[in-house]
């Protein structure tokens, strides 16, 4: 009982270091369950481990192989939560290089590392592919918290964070079909069994997964389940699906689980953030105790193994030669530059269902005296291990040093998917900025996708916002929503991470009322509140622009749009066409010159009759 809670309190406190100090989770998580494991035999005095989910033996948390299926459950749950968040419109402009990134990379991985570990080590090739199958992997669970420390730009963090989570049922996949030759033995019959497996493993992955996502898709979006048992039931279903697929082909219960996420990830499905809310919280959990328990599984003889310096040159070539080869050769031909490669190619960081496997495969062998079956938990977790160090300490100097960080985020967040801020995004969007639209009324995302723009529900008050990847390049915050109290807990609350560059918001009709008390952040003009906006919005759905002259006259043309309430000022457009948006104390601009350009929202200026004016329609039913 003291086991069992440790590993959830000692997994809690984990997660809490890494966000405090912006790691990957996993990195604490096993340096603790290392600690309270082999660590913990050399300073105990009876020289037993403080945690010991033993397996094979008759005492421990976890008896026979009962820790592997509850490794292997949870892997199913998180590998379907990542799948979840996969979407196609992501993987658009990128798909050909995450196919080959998770076909030519895995192989480059397999053949050579296997290779290295077999010259290096002296381990026979059986042994050597397996420890190179395991380490295909690039699990998301490691690259997900490097990705949001970083900003990075939209395409360079689909191609790392989709590699992430559809390359691990693959690894696995290889990883036992390996074993399978191990046990058969080579010759004939391995070529049939390997074969058979492999295709019962696609299919029925495949199959189980589409089958039971429509099926569980159906089910919500017909009320059949109510909604407090919503997530159980998700959970219950996802679980079997796995248990099902594992029954009918080994290891296909991962691609299941996987394909199952994608499928209802991309699904119009109801109630599909509370879903991954739930998910989320449960991944977080599984994963604490995933790494402890498997850390802490190890041997301080199996840590003696790793003290030489072959044990470094294969790191080395692992990380410096194989992964940029097989980065390199499955980029070839894409819109991907020379740097943004190189980066793809520094972040290759192994996680859970490398250790979850390698601790398995590794113990099983072991058992049945396969030469060289020590050496592949250990080195398994020292790939695991040093990529994720290595990766969290320098992934933010490197996308620096290369050129891929966003030093200067443009994006633009609005809060507030109404009429009103689907025509600013609209004309955002013409105007080559990428702008995201966040709203808890569906009607309203829905309108907004309709016309194109980026735009999902989401609610302002939930964490989850601010682990959302599609917003890191995000610097810009308008909050734009008819309920002042939002705006301000928007502008508040996310200014910092949203709003490096600038976070402002609608004034309400007490301070509209009362000029001189304006906010700072306060949007478009003194006179301009959310009912004002909205009513000329609807009298005048179009957005125009006038050319400037020089300062006097943007002055001019600010003062009348003041008096006429049929005129909101926007943004000011310079020559370049950067855009900047105009707060209640934006009467001045440094570049101001001719040709530069304001941006309104209304009816056509009087004073347009002689300057020519851009008028920019903008549908927004």
């Amino acid at each position: 009982m003291v086991e069992l809670a440790g590993i959830v309190v000692l997994g809690i406190i984990a997660q809490w270091v890494a966000w405090r100090f912006k790691l990957p989770a996993i990195l604490p998580l096993i340096l603790i369950g290392l600690l309270v494991g082999p660590i913990a035999t050399l300073f105990t005095e009876d020289g037993t481990k403080l945690i010991r989910p033993i397996w094979n033996e008759k005492e421990g948390l976890f008896l026979g192989e009962s820790l592997y299926h509850f490794v292997s459950l949870a892997i199913g749950v998180i590998l379907f939560e990542g799948g979840l968040t996969l979407k196609r419109s992501e993987v658009a402009r990128v798909g050909p290089v995450i196919t080959k990134l998770i076909t030519v990379g895995s192989a480059v991985t397999f053949f050579l590392a296997g290779t290295a570990a077999h010259l290096i080590f002296n381990l026979s090739w059986q042994i050597s592919f397996l420890f190179s199958a395991l380490i295909i992997v690039t699990g998301p669970t490691v690259i997900t918290p490097i990705l949001r420390n970083i900003p990075l730009k939209k395409d360079l963090s689909a191609v790392l964070k989709w590699e992430g989570i559809l390359i691990d049922p693959i690894g696995a996949l290889v990883a036992v079909l390996v074993f399978e030759f191990i046990s058969i033995g080579e010759g004939q019959g391995y070529t049939q069994t390997g074969l058979l497996e492999f295709v019962k493993v696609l299919l029925l992955g495949f199959t189980f997964g589409f089958t039971f996502a429509h099926a569980l898709t159906q089910v919500i979006k017909r009320n059949y389940v109510p909604h407090y048992l919503l997530n159980v039931v998700s959970l219950s279903v996802v679980l079997s699906v796995f248990v099902i697929a594992e029954l009918f082909a080994h290891e296909s219960g991962l691609l299941a689980v996987v394909v199952m996420g994608m499928v209802m990830g991309n699904t119009q499905l109801p109630n599909i953030k509370e879903l991954l809310y739930f998910k989320e919280s449960l991944s977080i959990l599984l994963i604490s105790m995933l790494f402890i328990l498997l850390s802490a599984s190890m041997n301080i003889s199996e840590l003696k193994l790793l003290y030489t310096p072959q044990t470094l040159l294969l790191f080395a070539i692992v990380v410096f030669v194989i992964r940029p080869l097989g980065v390199f050769l499955s980029t070839m031909g894409s819109n991907l530059k020379v740097k943004e490669k190189v980066f793809i190619s520094w972040v290759g960081p192994r996680g859970i269902v490398a250790a979850g496997i390698a601790s398995l495969f590794g113990s099983k062998l072991i058992l049945r005296g396969e030469p060289g079956a020590e050496y592949i938990t250990p080195l398994v977790f020292m790939i695991v291990l040093g990529t994720v160090l290595l990766n969290a300490s320098t992934a933010r100097l490197m996308a620096k040093l290369l050129g891929v960080y966003l030093e200067k985020s443009e994006g633009i967040l609005i809060v507030g998917a109404s009429s009103v801020s689907r025509l600013i995004g609209s004309y955002l969007k013409k105007n080559n900025r990428h702008v995201v639209l966040i709203d808890n009324n569906k009607t309203n995302i829905d309108s907004a996708k309709g016309l194109g723009l980026e735009a999902f529900v989401a609610s302002i008050y939930s964490d989850a916002l601010t682990d959302d990847l599609e917003l890191s390049d995000i610097g810009y915050l308008m909050a734009l929503t008819g309920n002042s109290d939002i705006n301000k807990y928007a502008v508040n609350t996310f200014k910092k991470q949203f709003g490096e560059n600038g976070a402002f918001r609608l004034i309400n009709s007490e301070e509209m009322s009362n000029p001189d008390n304006n906010p700072k952040e306060g949007l478009f003009s003194h006179t301009d509140d959310y009912v004002k906006l909205t009513e000329t919005a609807r009298r005048y759905p179009v957005i125009n622009e006038i050319e400037l002259k020089d300062k006097e006259h943007y002055e001019g043309l600010i003062e009348i749009t003041k008096a006429d309430r049929d005129i909101v000022p926007l943004f000011f457009k310079g020559l370049d066409g950067d855009l900047k948006i105009i707060s209640s104390f934006s009467t001045d601009f440094e570049d101001i010159a001719e040709g530069s350009k304001l941006v309104y929202l209304g009816k056509k200026m009087e004073v347009d009759m002689e300057p020519e004016e851009d008028k920019i329609d903008t549908d927004i039913n």
